[in-house]
């Protein structure tokens, strides 16, 4: 008798919680202007998991525990990440100006984007500068890896030194090396800045990014390398195998799956460069563009193109699309490198 008392109970009280969430979300969704919109909604979400605890189903009991603790993380993931994402798929098929829409305009945005000179060069020059990060960073970050863990004295301090320019924000990072390459670098470069020119200014990003980001993905390598069995280096050494051949032939194949995750890392976060590229060019240097006449706009990648077409000029729709396609291509990229890195560690 209890038992069921009980279990009507959490069904009044998980029923009331639901009645409430959706008369929060009509409120929200008609747009009214009620003061009990809030306070609804978070009493109804206590009301729900509260039901849902007191339910006297022991089979069950301990997944619906496990479910409260992780809605925060699904509920704030699905808020922030699911729903804007579909969203702005449906937004890009539109004339939205970031505020509504009056109608449906069907590809027509992606069409535009593809006749933009500027928007293909920002494809080409980001995936110039992802290659260019793929390599350099993960050859420096693994080189710094190899000497910090090399029993140097000051091994911490020079960890600490390496990591410290990710902590760095990449908007004072540009202007910081933008003051760099125009003032103290420009007499070893013929009194012209680095910056000015679009080939000389991709690399100067390059550096910037290597130089922010190559300490990080060190202490990934330094964790991979600390892993290794020591009776494995031990026994490779009573096997007279030379330095260079415990690094080619022992410790770079057991770290493998290390070597996936730095260059992930690294492509997807170079795919993503914005803040440097806005702080330290904003996207200038002229470039010929392929009918012949010139491009202003020649170190701008493609976070940044997305940037400037949306906020400056307030084309949001316009902008949408080209973040889907980002999205795939991103998607797409990242997938093949994961798929091929797998492949690399069952060789190795």
């Amino acid at each position: 008798m209890q038992s069921v008392g009980k279990k009507l109970l959490s069904i009044v009280i998980l029923l009331a919680g639901i009645a409430m969430l959706i008369a929060a979300l009509a409120m929200d969704f008609t747009g009214s202007k009620s003061d009990a919109r809030g306070p609804l909604l978070v009493i109804g979400i206590i009301a729900f998991f509260v039901g849902l605890y007191l339910f006297p189903t022991l089979k069950h009991h301990r997944k619906i525990v496990y479910f409260i603790f992780l809605f925060p993380l699904l509920f704030t993931f699905v808020v922030t990440v699911i729903i804007p994402l579909v969203l702005g798929i449906g937004y890009s098929f539109t004339d939205w100006t970031g505020i509504k829409f009056t109608q449906v305009v069907g590809f027509q945005n992606y069409l535009t984007m593809f006749k933009d000179p500027s928007f293909i060069w920002s494809i080409v020059i980001t995936f110039i500068f992802v290659a260019l990060n793929m390599v350099l960073v993960n050859l420096v970050a693994f080189l710094l890896a190899l000497l910090c863990t090399s029993g140097l004295k000051g091994g911490g301090f020079f960890r600490a030194s390496y990591f410290l320019p990710n902590l760095i924000g990449g908007i004072v990072l540009g202007y910081i090396w933008q003051f760099v390459f125009n003032n103290v670098l420009i007499s070893l470069t013929g009194n012209v800045s680095m910056l000015v020119k679009t080939n000389t200014a991709l690399f100067a990003i390059v550096i910037v990014y290597i130089w922010q980001y190559a300490g990080y993905i060190m202490l990934i390598y330094i964790t991979g390398l600390t892993q290794i069995p020591g009776d494995v280096l031990e026994a490779a050494k009573i096997d007279g195998a030379t330095p260079v051949q415990t690094l080619f032939q022992v410790k770079i194949p057991m770290i493998a799956s290390t070597f996936t995750i730095c260059t992930f890392l690294t492509l997807t976060s170079a795919f993503k460069q914005f803040d440097v590229n806005m702080a330290l060019t904003n996207g200038t240097g002229s470039v010929p563009n392929f009918m012949g006449s010139y491009l202003t706009n020649g170190t701008q990648m493609l976070a940044l193109n997305i940037y400037n077409t949306a906020i400056s000029k307030n084309s949001y729709a316009l902008g949408q699309a080209k973040a889907v396609l980002f999205f795939i291509i991103l998607a797409v990229v990242s997938l093949i490198q994961v798929r091929i890195s797998n492949r690399k560690e069952v060789e190795l």
